[in-house]
């Protein structure tokens, strides 16, 4: 069979690398084309576009990239005819993604999104155009097929693909990471910026500059593997910070606390149990939108999740050096780090188990067979 699976961003770059591995594994004749990342082209297939080249955050910047998005849509149409693939497989990136697939319902293709677009965040009048333009729809989160539900839209809920991520990665020890990165005895504070120019410009500044506040500590920063040092030496200056490029699970798991930008690592943050504050910062253009249509309580997946505070979240003004300083003290005394792991655990098993991508790829290539 051939597949023609779209991912955007290091998340879905890693996603869609674990679903790649399931659908060799179900199907020996798969021929895999695909927008993705290192990970992806890692298992093999054939890699059409990197999501390096379209890594535009917020509203502003899209609007002020539209010319370029046209063009990867515009290409993306173009490859997707010339590969004729038996199903196309969309992994989150709601924004271009379904662009694509009004068009490839259009004109006939079979369509499967893996990752919900987070149209119960926003515009939920979308609901209707996903039940139009995709066959199935497998969701992560727990609370997503209620939502669904009260749409009339069946889906199905497969559980979190970072449990898996996290669960079959070789452990770490604390001694030999110390040793190879050159990091002394201190406990780590790591830094989790994002992985966009447009959010670590705005992030890690404030959380550098906490540096000298909490001597007793060492900073690291978890570097993305979409931006070399040079851009982060920029923004560090000449404040002496360790740094470690694309390892971030391992960081997270020698890590004492963790100070991270809002999306899907403040989640894998809370699986490796490390005590966080997450971070927002946006554009004010974009922001002033943002807030304007999102019409959740929380933004971090944590809480929403947990449908509670179980981690504060600093957003747009509020984060700054003073709030950030004072909330990371918080979280580094013993008797609130001891709530929230006991939150991390129940926030674990709402979250499905294992065996995520497994179970796509299994409904993907079953579906496939019983119509070829």
């Amino acid at each position: 069979m051939k597949y023609y699976i779209i991912a955007g961003e290091a998340s879905g770059d890693l996603h869609g690398s674990n679903l790649m591995k399931e659908l060799y594994k179900n199907d020996k004749d798969a021929n895999i084309h695909f927008w993705g990342g290192d990970l992806m082209q890692s298992v093999g297939g054939t890699l059409v576009s990197h999501y390096k080249e379209r890594a535009f955050m917020g509203f502003f910047e899209v609007i002020t990239n539209l010319l370029k998005i046209v063009g990867f849509i515009k290409l993306c149409k173009k490859d997707i005819l010339k590969f004729n693939p038996d199903v196309i497989i969309f992994i989150d990136n709601s924004g271009f993604n379904l662009r694509i697939a009004k068009w490839a319902k259009e004109n006939r293709f079979k369509t499967n999104y893996y990752i919900s677009p987070q149209v119960w965040a926003s515009r939920a009048s979308r609901v209707k155009d996903i039940k139009r333009d995709i066959d199935q729809l497998f969701v992560i989160l727990p609370f997503e097929k209620d939502f669904y539900n009260k749409y009339n839209y069946e889906v199905s809920f497969v559980g979190h693909p970072l449990i898996d991520a996290i669960a079959g990665r070789k452990q770490v020890s604390l001694t030999k990471f110390r040793e190879e990165h050159q990091l002394g005895d201190k406990p780590i504070i790591a830094l989790l910026p994002g992985s966009r120019k447009q959010e670590i410009t705005k992030m890690l500044s404030v959380m550098v500059s906490l540096v000298d506040d909490f001597s007793d500590y060492q900073f690291v920063i978890a570097g993305a593997p979409s931006q070399d040092f040079s851009f982060y030496k920029h923004i560090i200056g000449s404040k002496e910070i360790a740094f470690i490029n694309n390892k971030t699970y391992d960081l997270l798991s020698v890590s004492y606390a963790a100070l991270v930008a809002s999306g899907t690592a403040t989640l894998e943050t809370a699986l490796f149990k490390v005590p966080q504050v997450v971070c927002y910062k946006g554009g004010y253009i974009s922001y002033q939108i943002a807030k304007r249509i999102i019409t959740l309580k929380f933004i971090s997946l944590v809480n929403l999740i947990m449908d509670k505070e179980v981690v504060k979240e600093l957003i747009q003004n509020d984060f700054n050096k003073l709030n950030l300083k004072k909330e990371l003290s918080k979280i580094l005394k013993p008797e609130n780090r001891e709530q929230l792991f006991l939150n991390y655990f129940e926030l674990e098993k709402k979250l499905g188990g294992k065996g995520a991508s497994k179970k796509v790829a299994t409904q993907i290539v079953n579906a496939l067979k019983e119509i070829s």
